[in-house]
């Protein structure tokens, strides 16, 4: 008894927060539950960012459905990366069953049916409002590290926007920047080393081929107009916060895509949002499910990139939280900015998950209540270890927690659901039509073609300059080539031996 009065105090001091907050579930000593003992988040720190981890099959998608669920509810949108094609559920009311019931007697709330505004977007040929960038958007230096090149490659990248912006040449989609780079590697060669200095070769050949790499991965479908603007991700309604849901089904075996999109979009973020620091609710939250596939194959260059935009973002009011299968699958500079963890079980089939497990113990507080690494093995389905920061930045005591359950439908959506909730969208009608202005592309392939005319015109006028000489006499002809000419001087002796021949014998007849 001694020992579950010391538990619930301590659970009750560390997150009984002032400020807004949501109902995760309740807390739980070893097996049981503990009555309405709630273990909340505060909203105050959500742009700490955060982790949800854990086993296949062990609930991860049902937390990130609950968390984005109470956030909607006040009135903060959510961006989630839906790579396995099971959270369009949120657009519909979940279905009332008996353990839900008996879940939330022991948590203490009410469960209730409720579906959520979602917007269905796409960076594929999936159906959705399509999000899509500019390449100038990206910029030489983000595209550079996207592309892995090195410092000599960057220059030389760095001279085409040059080139391109000092001549009005839009670099929009890939098609802009292929022939961008072989114009001024050819034709414009001259053109680009008279203004800016020497490119080489090898570097455009390399910037050639990783640009075959990224368009094989997809990437052509991504840049592009009409630019995404990502204000229209803050949308609410009714009081509600948009629930934006990205479908990545089909680029599951694509990680540099993956990775090209969400360090675009977060360096997008990073830039046209205004400075807020720590406000009593964020502004936007982000849940990258199957967040392994970000750092998957990903450069040193772009793994920097990444860690550092994690470390900047939360001063904009953002807050991003990575759903995985371990906390090994976070690079541990990341992990480290991490102030929410919310842990699912694990489970020891062999030498090396046993060694995962405890390495994922060591990432949570110590705590007497509870041997984290046995813990970790005994989690059932919809529990988890729960570790926040509380509203000063400290973080609260584990507590292994009840979680609540999905008001909204724990599965998929009908054909005839999809296409209504496409139906609804206040968005596919402004991204969802392809623009393929004047740019790069359309200028240098009418410049190389004017200069392809000149070169006809050329070839022209030295044609009609030959044909504009007199017609070579019979005997001219003749003398072209050594044969005709030896025939034609054997020709001209016995005309001129017949001539005289005849002129003598007339000669001698009048004599």
């Amino acid at each position: 008894m001694k020992q579950l009065e010391s538990f619930r105090s301590e659970i009750e001091t560390g997150y009984g927060f002032k400020g807004e907050s949501l109902l995760l579930g309740t807390a739980m000593l070893e097996d049981t539950a503990v009555k309405h003992l709630p273990v909340k988040m505060p909203l105050k720190t959500f742009n700490r960012h955060g982790l949800i981890a854990g086993a296949t099959g062990t609930g991860k998608t049902k937390t990130l459905q609950v968390l984005a669920e109470d956030l909607s509810d006040h009135g903060i949108p959510v961006l989630l990366m839906d790579v396995k094609g099971d959270l369009s559920g949120l657009s519909q009311p979940g279905s009332p069953h008996r353990k839900i019931d008996e879940r939330h007697e022991k948590i203490g709330s009410e469960w209730q049916a409720k579906k959520y505004p979602v917007e269905l977007l796409s960076i594929s040929k999936s159906a959705g409002v399509k999000l899509r960038a500019t390449i100038s958007e990206f910029g030489p230096v983000l595209l550079g590290k996207i592309l892995d090149l090195n410092d000599t490659q960057s220059g030389v990248l760095s001279l085409v926007f040059k080139y391109c912006d000092d001549h009005q040449l839009p670099l929009l989609d890939l098609k802009d920047f292929r022939l961008a780079v072989q114009y001024l590697s050819n034709q414009g060669k001259s053109e680009i080393e008279k203004e800016y200095g020497r490119i080489s070769r090898a570097s455009v050949g390399a910037i050639m081929r990783k640009i075959v790499e990224i368009e094989e991965q997809g990437a052509g479908l991504f840049f592009g107009e009409p630019s995404f603007d990502v204000q229209d991700l803050l949308r609410t309604k009714d009081g509600n916060g948009y629930i934006n849901i990205l479908r990545l089904g089909d680029i599951q075996g694509k990680p540099k895509m993956f990775s090209t999109f969400m360090l675009c979009l977060l360096a997008e973020i990073y830039q046209s949002f205004p400075e807020k620091g720590d406000q009593e609710v964020p502004e936007l939250i982000i849940f990258i499910d199957e967040a392994h596939l970000i750092f998957k194959e990903a450069s040193k260059a772009l793994l920097s990139q990444l860690e550092t935009i994690v470390k900047l973002i939360r001063s904009k009011g953002v807050g991003i939280i990575f759903v995985t299968q371990s906390p090994v699958d976070i690079p541990s500079d990341v992990l480290g900015q991490l102030g929410m963890k919310i842990q699912h079980a694990l489970r020891a089939f062999t030498a090396k998950d046993r060694k995962a497990i405890k390495l994922a113990a060591e990432n949570y507080p110590l705590t007497e209540f509870y041997n984290t690494g046995n813990e970790l093995t005994k989690l059932g389905i919809g529990e988890a270890l729960v570790t926040v920061l509380n509203e000063k930045g400290i973080p609260t005591p584990l507590v292994r927690t009840l979680l609540r359950a999905p008001y909204s439908r724990m599965g998929i959506i009908t054909e005839v659901e999809f296409k209504e909730t496409l139906s609804q969208s206040g968005l596919i009608k402004r991204y969802n039509e392809e623009i393929d202005r004047d740019s790069a592309y359309e200028k240098l392939t009418r410049k190389l073609e004017q200069v392809a005319r000149d070169q006809d015109i050329v070839v022209e006028n030295r044609s009609k300059r030959k044909s504009s000489k007199p017609e070579p006499s019979f005997f001219e002809t003749l003398s072209k080539n050594t044969m005709v000419r030896q025939l034609g001087r054997t020709l001209m002796r016995e005309l001129s031996r017949g001539l005289l021949g005849v002129l003598g014998a007339s000669t001698k007849r009048r004599r």
